[in-house]
């Protein structure tokens, strides 16, 4: 990258930074703030349901976390600002349900809600600012993602994200605009560079790049909250040279007049999301066909091809095989947490199904990336032949997004306790004209208790 794309970035980066420090949560937009709150509902609720699984309260029981004032949601405790920012982030994306960005290429607000929920816990922030502090997060996140194009074969967790974390955490922290600045360079100066291959192996080291994004976003608050920070547009360097390119003139542009977080996904199947359009045109074939006898074509867009695996070690390998949730799809009528446990990988007629289930590229579907993540699903059985095709997954912005009351009825069902999701939302709706966001994030971890 040249020295003078640098400078853009650098020049980017300050006004996003000064952008971050003089946003008010009361001057956004009706639509914007009731979003965050959808988006804030669904990260607590979908984190919660991580925490339940075996893995997680392993790694929590394993990280023997010091006391302190931020809530591990769903485990009934709280701990010290940075093992809650790791615990719920890994906890967040463990079971591929948390939010995303199609258009960043990722998970805006796994990568710094953890981070500025847990750093906000500590009792000196009102709800306001808090909520702003998250909606700078998820902003500043999602367009760092849509102005980087990672080299293939890299995993979005824990690297353009990171700067989501560091805006955020800043504007925890009260930072002005030079501060706000410093603190999201300094971020997108810590990426990872994971492999896309560690979820397809099932390892899951791909959970612990979120925790790794969150923390690294509060210590470059951190550093920037010290005077010491110095923006030099470093992620011209990291994002771009090392991990791919960067495109300077998408990172500021708009910003404050298109909001992203009103362009993103809530998901209802526990898979990656390239894997979600199959599923939804699997599932509409379902009564159509015969389990028994059918062969299936998943003919689906570049990016999703290499999920073709018929073997899964793990529940990540299986989140990412188009196999296994098109046969489970198939098998079931749905693909959720319950169906990720060691009796279900283990099914025989799953994996004979997901075995006559061939994956293949398309060139016509690739054709329609970047603004579609098409799919389709042909099944040829005794019953005869069907084909169902579609653009993006249910959920999407641009295809029957979810509105707020549909992510609580799907997340109610999700967790099994309607309930509690009822909970979260109303801890929730209290945040913004709370005096104090800790107390209210405490009384919404304690409302989830251990389940």
């Amino acid at each position: 990258m040249t020295v003078e794309q640098q400078e853009a970035v650098r020049g980017a980066v300050g006004g996003l930074g000064e952008w971050v420090a003089r946003l008010r949560w009361s001057d956004a937009p009706a639509e914007v703030r009731e979003r965050l709150l959808t988006v804030l509902v669904d990260a607590v609720a979908v984190t919660a349901l991580g925490s339940r699984e075996p893995a997680q309260r392993a790694l929590v029981e394993a990280w023997d976390a010091p006391d302190g004032p931020a809530p591990v949601f769903g485990t009934g405790r709280t701990a010290a600002v940075d093992a809650a920012a790791w615990l719920n982030a890994s906890a967040a994306v463990r079971l591929e349900l948390d939010d995303g960005h199609r258009p960043a290429g990722g998970h805006p607000a796994a990568h710094g809600f953890p981070a500025v929920l847990a750093l906000a816990s500590r009792g000196t922030t009102t709800g306001a600012e808090l909520c702003a502090a998250l909606l700078a997060a998820y902003e500043v996140a999602a367009r760092f993602g849509r102005a980087t194009s990672l080299r293939p074969g890299t995993h979005p967790h824990g690297n353009w994200g990171v700067a989501g974390a560091g805006a955020g955490c800043a504007r925890v922290l009260g930072l002005d605009g030079q501060g706000a600045t410093a603190a999201i360079d300094a971020a997108s100066g810590m990426p990872i560079a994971g492999p896309f291959s560690a979820a397809l192996d099932g390892n899951p080291v791909r959970d612990t790049w979120i925790g790794a994004a969150n923390q690294s976003g509060l210590v470059a608050a951190r550093l920037a909250a010290t005077g010491a920070g110095h923006p030099t547009g470093i992620a011209a360097h990291a994002l771009g040279d090392l991990l791919g390119t960067l495109d300077p003139a998408a990172l500021d542009e708009g910003v404050g007049e298109r909001w992203e977080v009103l362009g993103g996904y809530f998901k209802q199947h526990s898979s990656c999301s390239f894997t979600h359009a199959a599923i939804d045109a699997a599932l509409s074939l379902r009564d159509q066909v015969d389990e028994g006898t059918a062969q299936v074509l998943v003919e689906i867009h570049s990016l999703g091809a290499q999920l073709d695996r018929a073997s899964w070690p793990t529940p990540l390998a299986a989140m990412f095989s188009l196999p296994f949730v098109v046969a489970t799809a198939l098998r079931r009528g749905r693909v959720v947490p319950a169906d990720l446990s060691a009796d279900a990988l283990a099914d025989p007629a799953t994996a004979d199904l997901a075995h006559r289930v061939v994956v293949r590229p398309a060139a016509d579907l690739d054709a329609r990336l970047p603004d579609e993540r098409p799919v389709r699903v042909t099944v040829t059985s005794d019953r005869g032949r069907h084909v169902a095709e579609r653009p993006n997954p249910v959920g999407d912005a641009a295809f029957q997004p979810f509105t707020a009351d549909d992510r609580i009825r799907v997340l109610g069902d999700l967790l099994g306790d309607p309930a509690a999701v009822a909970a979260i939302r109303d801890r929730v709706a209290e945040l913004p004209d709370a005096p104090d966001a800790g107390k209210t994030l405490r009384a919404l971890g304690s409302a989830l208790g251990t389940r």
